[in-house]
């Protein structure tokens, strides 16, 4: 069964692969290139370990974990885009597709509160 939070975190991540070695290889920049490459793996990281979570609170403790993670690469990717190190076009896409992680993150922490 297709989940898509964890199909569309799985491609952010790999788009912020490339990211970090376009970053590291032809720009010459190593401490946010390291940076964006964490935050932005980590957040299919804990969507993964939330779905291995022993209960309902691990869940959302991973959840939340990818939420904060999330929000941190929106930060630095608008850092890099007005820093000049990616371009308006690069960074609008992967800004447009962190967003939805944001969104999608936001709705199912909201959907898993505690009773």
């Amino acid at each position: 069964m297709s989940d898509p939070l964890k199909d569309k975190s799985y491609a952010f991540a790999l788009r912020i692969v490339k990211l970090s070695e376009f970053l590291h290889g032809k720009k010459s920049e190593f401490v946010l290139s390291r940076k964006i490459l964490d935050s932005g793996v980590n957040i299919s990281l804990f969507i993964e370990e939330a779905r291995q979570g022993e209960n309902r609170s691990d869940f959302r403790q991973k959840y939340s974990l990818a939420t904060k993670e999330a929000f941190k690469t929106n930060l630095l990717l608008r850092i890099l885009q007005d820093s000049e190190y990616i371009g308006d076009a690069l960074a609008r896409s992967l800004l447009d597709d962190c967003e939805e992680l944001q969104k999608m993150l936001v709705s199912a922490l909201k959907s898993t509160r505690p009773d």
